[in-house]
């Protein structure tokens, strides 16, 4: 990545130097399998619902999003005041940031984990502390509380983690949230929480009684298919969920993403199947990988992790010849979405050239 340009302006030198979020790309007439989108096409009546809002494009929508806020509220047993709606649960993310780390402070992550949490912290003048991943590929959370000191303000847990799709479970988080002090913010990032399958993962939900430090973060964007709109949903104690909404953007949730949602949820028996598809061709990927030695952990989100180390940049180049675009995060490995039935075969025989390349590439090379 190229050195940041020189501003002809004074601003934050903290800022200019960060990395800017960068987008999946896309591959002409190829699979993009490179942003953890849902490769189905909405449901007609998801489509309905967000074309009829377009009726008043003339009118703010309501930032409390309080149709969408009573449903929730209700589907979760919490009171209406512990839900917060934003605009993705990455803007979520950075409300509570913001709402809870300043000059100084610091926020706890597992790295790697998503690219955009280093960037967060920054933001609100607070210190990235970056705990790095088991071998395979996992939270270590033991080293997280460890990391914990009087100046740690937050402590994000994603789960499934992106992009090694790894998952904590229910011991796991009671052992860690024991070592928490009570009054340390921790937010279980669940974006892909409804792609799990593997029932020792835990999940946010029904902890929320138990810790009145936590929040927990979802969606719409991924399972419901509404990256397109960014929505998404944090629930909490309600000083907690206050704390963060003083922190948004005004009216940031349009109308049309509330609705789309609302029509998402009447709609779930049928989104759900499709992410039964989806975890069924994550376990049919897994396997092929495996079989062609990959050592992969166990998928528990939309996508798969490849350990591709220094040779990520040639299994890309690999992936994007066979019309496959993946997202790289050189030097340690290649996420790989589950796309379209149609893009299996393709990515297998692709994965499978990477494996002979390499292997002949290796073979060739002097033993020293």
């Amino acid at each position: 990545m190229s050195a940041p340009a020189t501003p002809p302006v004074k601003l934050r030198p903290e800022i200019v130097a960060l990395p800017a979020y960068r987008q999946g790309k896309t591959v002409e007439g190829g699979f993009k399998l490179s942003s953890n989108e849902n490769p189905f096409d909405p449901l007609p009546g998801v489509l309905k619902a967000a074309q009829a809002a377009n009726e008043v494009l003339n009118r703010y929508p309501n930032g409390f999003a309080p149709e969408l806020s009573a449903r929730l509220a209700n589907r979760h047993n919490v009171d209406l005041s512990q839900v917060i709606i934003g605009a993705g649960s990455v803007a979520l993310l950075a409300q509570f940031v913001i709402a809870a780390a300043g000059a100084g402070d610091e926020v706890i992550y597992s790295w790697r984990s998503f690219e955009a949490y280093p960037l967060l912290p920054v933001m609100s003048g607070a210190v990235s502390v970056q705990v790095p991943n088991r071998p395979d590929h996992g939270h270590d959370l033991p080293a997280m509380a460890a990391a914990i000191t009087e100046r740690t303000r937050l402590v994000i847990v994603c789960t499934p983690n992106n992009p090694t799709s790894t998952i904590v479970t229910k011991t796991e988080f009671a052992e860690f949230m024991a070592l928490v002090p009570s009054d340390l913010l921790v937010i279980l990032d669940e974006a892909y929480g409804e792609f799990v399958t593997d029932p020792d993962a835990v999940s946010g939900f029904p902890l929320l009684a138990s810790y009145p430090n936590l929040v927990v973060l979802r969606t719409f964007s991924k399972a419901y298919g509404l990256a397109g709109l960014r929505i998404g949903y944090g629930l909490g104690p309600t000083a907690v969920i206050d704390a963060a909404r003083s922190a948004s953007i005004p009216l940031s949730v349009t109308h049309q993403a509330q609705q789309a949602a609302l029509a998402s949820l009447d709609h779930e028996g049928e989104l759900l199947e499709r992410v039964g598809h989806i975890a069924a061709l994550r376990t049919t990927i897994w396997k092929g990988l495996t079989a062609q030695g990959w050592s992969v952990p166990e998928p528990q989100g939309n996508f798969v992790w490849l350990a591709t180390g220094d040779d990520t940049n040639e299994a890309v180049a690999i992936l994007t010849r066979n019309g496959i675009m993946a997202r790289p995060f050189h030097p340690e490995g290649i996420r790989i979405s589950i796309g379209e039935s149609e893009s299996v075969e393709k990515l297998l025989l692709s994965t499978e050239e990477i494996v002979q390349n390499l292997s002949k590439r290796r073979a060739a090379q002097p033993v020293r």
